[in-house]
């Protein structure tokens, strides 16, 4: 009876085990920030929440009915945006593919390719778009075209990572099968690994746009063109109601990109709702 009991209590999983030393230190120093941040003033206080949302409704009475008189040159700049969503997205992606083909272990020529396309897709993911479109704005100045490059930079770390991904889960029988019949390195791609791939690279390519549009409103902030500029003046200059057009605009043009990329996602995947 004793040693069926406890062959049972052995046979048991323990629900929690015992942490590690590196969850302790983990826990410790996430523990130590959040005391910090609280006791320093970083949380937020009951009476700033209250004082805010007072301010909240000056900004809501001056903001409504939003003024359209300066709609044409709005429509304008958020065309600018949404050009920059596009080109930047575009050209992430197509120079994310070879960094993928690259920073994949099953379809990297050798490990130095490999360490070197890993580190640029580190890198470009690591850097936030808006520091890019900071650093791209002193590289060729004031402009959409430091948007687009941004938008590219950051679209390709994170394209690239998930292509790579998802060519180093594909079936190894896939391409030992073309190098047995002798294709090419080029025609194992074109013939074996990208149409495996086509469909997890563009529902990863469409939650891109989706990011890149609203990254480029963002970055008109910085002086990298778009909208971003014409909403920063009108707050600036306390045009509220002229603001909150320029809100709604981009709200607009976001929430198209969202559908149209969950329908090009859910046609892709065959009708699956994502």
């Amino acid at each position: 009876m004793t040693k069926t009991a406890g062959t049972l209590r052995a046979g048991v999983p323990r629900r929690v085990g015992r942490p590690s030393l590196m969850t302790l230190v983990i826990l410790l120093v996430v523990g130590g920030l959040l005391a910090h941040g609280w006791t320093q003033g970083v949380a937020v206080r009951p009476d700033s929440l209250i004082s805010g949302v007072l301010r909240l409704g000056e900004f809501g009475d001056d903001a409504i009915p939003p003024d359209v008189s300066r709609l044409a040159p709005i429509l304008k700049s958020l065309l600018v945006t949404v050009e920059m969503a596009l080109l930047g997205t575009f050209i992430g992606v197509v120079l994310s593919l070879p960094v993928a083909v690259f920073a994949a272990r099953n379809t990297t020529p050798h490990w130095s390719f490999y360490a070197v396309s890993r580190a640029v897709v580190t890198v470009s993911r690591t850097i936030p778009d808006l520091v890019w479109g900071l650093i791209f704005v002193i590289a060729v100045g004031l402009g959409p075209e430091a948007g687009v490059l941004a938008i590219a930079v950051d679209v390709m770390g994170f394209c690239g990572r998930f292509f790579a991904e998802s060519i180093e889960d594909i079936e190894p029988g896939r391409i030992e099968g073309l190098r047995a019949v002798g294709a090419s390195r080029f025609g194992i791609l074109v013939g074996g690994v990208f149409p495996a791939c086509l469909p997890s690279f563009v529902t990863t390519s469409m939650f891109a746009l989706e990011s890149s549009a609203r990254s480029s409103v963002v970055l008109g902030l910085v002086g990298a063109g778009g909208i971003g500029i014409e909403l920063a003046t009108s707050m600036t200059l306390l045009r509220y109601d002229e603001a909150a057009t320029i809100i709604l605009s981009i709200l607009v043009v976001v929430v198209a990109f969202e559908r149209v990329s969950a329908a090009i996602r859910r046609r892709v995947l065959g009708g699956v709702e994502v």
